[in-house]
């Protein structure tokens, strides 16, 4: 086992925090990248000071996927670029170093990152709970941007939400916490929008509220000035005088009068105008995009493993099951429940396996020993699995598995082979991992109006 300690160093005011440590101390960022590389760095500065170091210092290829702790307020770039406060005890930093520099040394197979998408997902891979995170930002038309995406940029000019919406459609990244949700120019794009009221006859901005007043003796409408004569109330139109509310007149729901074609109206009309192209939309016309935190989906974690060269194939760890991300396998799912609804024949078959300990084993045998035992696991999964069926996993411990074309009795005997062969790779392990099942046949087990989410979840009960 190694004994490597990391080398770590204070950026921040002297005196600092850690001035009885023995730590190497710097002032500023540019004595800091004149030295050798450190392998962890301590931001000891204020929130907004050390979120705007930490850009830079993520900009450096020294520094790009380093851990690097923020000692004070978390401010939202500080969320988005770093790891956190230091531990309270700075000895706890070794072993997150190590494993840190174990994980970077599996990540695409010992090759160094390179294009963008491999440098996001690494710098994500590195991280247990490592997010792409949005920061709200009033000097950008969209009103968000993400910190990590410029940062790892290294140049390159990124459209950051279509980035994100395709890396999620491959499955690498999965959808996190929902922060807003913005409506957009469908012109240049941009969120700086102006909602003005406007006159619903021939959308002119000039109109205001002005009380009006309804002959009933002619029907005439008008403003309530136009009706005071002497002190009177006087028909403009047809001269009767108007004693009585609600037997001479009444004052009409239309309130506003637009003062360039003079039509009178209950509500004005909405009309959103782009502060920057200038175009104008109905509100109802505007594009809709939500604003999310991203983070490292299974399909990622293991195209992160099994490295970024590899061949259509063989591009994840599960290539040969005929893994698909969640969405898709959830449409797929969803088609064959229909298709039996129509059509009881065939049959098809579903089994959820779950690995309940995984995590615990991989914890105690450790990384690399850990993945190749998952690597023996999804060997025995291939002996089970043809070429017809497709797999899902929902995460690192539970993995479905559909089979077109499988019955009660079929599905029986993959059960049967499934459980044998998890027995015999993990018989010989100090924790052994526990696999547990639950199968489902279409249409004998189909239940009515139960779509795909609610299936997995009813069968997810029986793995709890």
């Amino acid at each position: 086992m190694t004994t490597a300690a990391p080398h770590v160093a204070v950026l921040g005011a002297v005196p600092s925090h850690f001035g009885g440590s023995e730590l190497d101390h710097y002032s500023d960022l540019a004595s800091l990248q004149a030295a050798p590389a450190y392998d962890v760095l301590l931001l000891d500065l204020p929130g907004p000071t050390a979120g705007q170091m930490l850009r830079s210092l993520r900009m450096d290829r020294h520094y790009r996927f380093s851990l690097i702790y923020c000692c004070h307020d978390q401010e939202p770039w500080c969320a988005a670029l770093g790891d956190g406060r230091p531990p309270a005890d700075l000895g706890a930093i070794t072993p997150l170093w190590r494993l840190w520099r174990e994980r970077f040394g599996l990540f695409n197979r010992g090759t160094v990152p390179e294009r963008f998408e491999e440098r996001v997902l690494a710098w994500l891979w590195l991280r247990s709970r490592g997010e792409v995170h949005a920061v709200r930002d009033a000097t950008v038309p969209q009103h968000y941007r993400y910190p990590l995406l410029e940062a790892l940029g290294d140049g390159e000019v990124v459209n950051q939400f279509s980035w994100l919406q395709l890396m999620g459609q491959q499955g690498w990244l999965e959808e996190g916490e929902l922060l807003d949700r913005l409506r957009l120019c469908t012109g240049c794009g941009s969120g700086r929008l102006n909602y003005v009221d406007v006159c619903p006859e021939c959308q002119a901005l000039d109109i205001g509220r002005q009380p009006s007043l309804h002959c009933f003796t002619c029907g005439h409408v008008g403003p309530q000035e136009h009706f005071l004569k002497e002190g009177l109330l006087l028909c403009p139109n047809c001269l009767t005088r108007l004693r009585h509310i609600g037997s001479d007149y009444d004052r009409p729901l239309e309130n506003y009068r637009c003062r360039s074609c003079q039509a009178f109206f209950v509500d004005a009309a909405v009309e959103a105008r782009c502060l920057d192209c200038g175009l104008s939309h109905a509100p109802d016309k505007l594009r809709v995009r939500e604003v999310r935190h991203f983070r490292l989906a299974e399909a990622g974690r293991l195209r992160c493993r099994e490295g970024f060269g590899a061949g259509p194939t063989s591009i994840e760890r599960f290539g040969s099951l005929n893994l698909l991300p969640r969405k898709a396998f959830f449409e797929l799912l969803n088609w064959q429940l229909q298709l039996t609804r129509r059509h009881p024949t065939p049959p098809f078959s579903l089994i959820g396996l779950r690995f309940v300990n995984l995590l615990e084993t991989l914890a105690q045998l450790g990384e690399m020993r850990g993945h190749a035992l998952v690597d023996g696991l999804v060997e025995r999964l291939q002996e089970a699995v043809r070429e017809t069926d497709r797999c899902c996993r929902l995460s690192e411990e539970v993995l479905w598995l559909m089979m077109p074309y499988t019955d009660a009795v079929g599905l029986e005997v993959v059960r049967k082979r499934l459980v044998k062969g998890a027995e015999s790779l993990t018989a010989g392990q100090a924790t052994p991992i526990e696999v547990r099942l639950a199968v489902f046949t279409a249409p004998d087990d189909q239940q009515d109006q139960e779509d795909a989410a609610l299936l997995l979840a009813r069968l997810g009960g029986q793995l709890s």
